[in-house]
């Protein structure tokens, strides 16, 4: 018997350390492929289920940061109850909500293993390797064939600059514990590269998510890890900085401006925009509730 322990303990060590790789995988894949990274999350899931407890997952559900994706998936359901759609399309507007399931999985795995700084560095090269790519290409005669109407390679301009966002505060609070312990030369390195990955989102390919976005992180940033003369600072480099984007970008210009315009065009002719869809979804959603 207790040899038989030992050898399930020892598969379930295995089944967890398979678990860590398969969650890296997933992060590497993120940038560049929404099949292979849905094809390594049923593999991590499947991996991962029989190295966990109940124990396991009823305490991170328990905790907001687990239990709290759960509610949000629970809204999406009870927000599809009143869809004027068919079941299947109910169904369909749910596949974004669903995903929010594997932060307590996430929390579970994590909370055990020591290897949750590979998911990050994994995601980050990933997304490096795509900024570098996608500037090797626009200067390329390869740009008219690779790059999409968008200027991106792969996905969209949303996703792209949404993961950008990610990496860039991930990075600020990396910088803020280098500033900490002076290890100069790689805060250099990280801010070199928050502001590579920022230039790409402003002034090659911006996602009017990702600018709606950043005001917000970088409030909770520097609440969190700012006093109140770094708050100051940081606030003031980034009006600066917005500034001096904002004149020096047409492109993030024709992109905000390229909101009204999408409103008054839907307005005017009912034509299908990304900005018409979201005010048209407002005033059903009121009347809904009204």
């Amino acid at each position: 018997m207790a040899g038989l322990a030992i050898t399930k303990s020892l598969s379930r060590e295995r089944l967890a350390s398979i678990a860590d790789g398969l969650v890296v995988a997933v992060a590497v894949s993120l940038p560049w492929s929404t099949s292979a990274t849905a094809i390594l999350a049923v593999l991590w899931i499947v991996t991962l289920i029989p190295t966990l407890h109940w124990v396991d997952i009823r305490r991170e559900l328990a905790m907001p940061a687990g239990g709290l994706p759960v509610l949000l998936v629970g809204l999406g359901i009870v927000g599809m109850l009143w869809a004027d759609v068919s079941l299947v399309e109910r169904w369909k507007g749910l596949d974004s909500f669903f995903k929010l399931l594997a932060i307590p999985f996430l929390l579970a795995q994590f909370r055990r293993s020591d290897r949750g700084n590979w998911v990050f560095a994994g995601y980050l090269f990933s997304c490096m390797a795509l900024l570098v790519a996608t500037a090797v290409v626009v200067v390329t005669p390869l740009a008219p064939a690779l790059i999409h109407f968008d200027n991106v390679l792969v996905k969209n301009a949303a996703t792209q600059s949404g993961e950008f966002v990610i990496c860039i505060f991930g990075l600020l609070f990396l910088a803020s514990e280098t500033i900490d312990g002076r290890r100069w030369l790689t805060t250099i390195g990280i801010i070199a590269i928050i502001l590579a990955m920022l230039a790409d989102i402003l002034y090659v390919s911006t996602g009017r998510t990702a600018l709606a976005t950043i005001p917000i992180l970088l409030i909770l940033f520097t609440l969190k890890k700012l006093k109140p003369w770094g708050i100051a600072l940081a606030f003031g480099g980034a009006v600066l900085i917005g500034l001096v984007v904002w004149a020096s970008s047409p492109y993030l210009r024709f992109r905000t401006a390229a909101i009204w315009t999408e409103v008054q065009k839907y307005e005017a002719t009912d034509e299908r925009t990304s900005s018409g869809e979201r005010i048209e979804f407002w005033k059903k959603s009121m009347r809904r509730h009204s």
